[in-house]
């Protein structure tokens, strides 16, 4: 089995080492092991992981010391795994940077679950940049700003959704029912006319590049673009 992405168990116990492993490696995980937070601190400094699976409670370097440290180095995503459940722990938790509070004792499964989850998301996170250039057409998603040569051009709402989109899956060919449904949503009543409309609109924004968007006839759109 291809292994999916790799994690990094950080626990001083290590029958829980040991299960959370055997789950993990059942799911296509690449793992590795550290007995405390010194030893994790080291391993990531040295090594590239996609999640940590961190406990709290160990002996050197506790569980929040060494989550601080291991965000100097490297944005890595944590789980955090305690025999405490308190409200405070987990607040404090998720101020200094965890994805997720897990209280001991645990469902492997269920833990699984929330591995999944949190790698999603940060890959999810990782492919939308903030920030696109295409020749003279910059797009900045988090800003939902676009210029053109420069020049801030304005747009309308449902435009940026649709421009954005293009772009986030460029060079994939996209029908007007997929447009419809991912852009407006599935509750949208009305007729693929109205994808035509906006990208009527849309080309008109962009201007000269408006050859990025390409028609395909008998079927919808795509950002055609390296």
């Amino acid at each position: 089995m291809i292994a999916l992405h790799k994690i990094l168990i950080v626990d001083d116990e290590i029958n829980i080492r040991k299960v959370v492993r055997e789950y993990a490696e059942f799911e296509g995980y690449e793992v590795e092991e550290a007995e405390d937070g010194m030893q994790a601190v080291e391993m990531v400094r040295e090594r590239d992981y996609d999640l940590v699976i961190l406990d709290i409670m160990m002996p050197r370097l506790d569980g929040f010391s060494c989550c601080k440290e291991i965000k100097k180095y490297k944005d890595i995503p944590v789980i955090m795994l305690s025999a405490r459940g308190e409200e405070y722990d987990k607040l404090f938790g998720f101020e200094i940077g965890i994805d997720d509070y897990v209280v001991k004792p645990f469902s492997p499964k269920e833990l699984m679950a929330r591995v999944k989850v949190v790698i999603r998301r940060k890959s999810s996170e990782q492919k939308m940049e903030e920030k696109y250039e295409f020749e003279g057409l910059t797009i900045d998603v988090l800003g939902r700003v676009v210029y053109v040569n420069g020049e801030k051009i304005s747009m309308t709402p449902k435009e940026y959704d649709l421009l954005f989109y293009l772009v986030k899956n460029r060079n994939l060919a996209l029908s007007r029912d997929k447009l419809l449904e991912d852009v407006w949503g599935y509750d949208f009543f009305g007729d693929d006319r109205t994808v035509d409309t906006h990208i009527k609109m849309l080309r008109n924004s962009l201007g000269e590049y408006r050859k990025f968007i390409v028609t395909l006839r008998g079927m919808g759109y795509k950002f055609e673009a390296d």
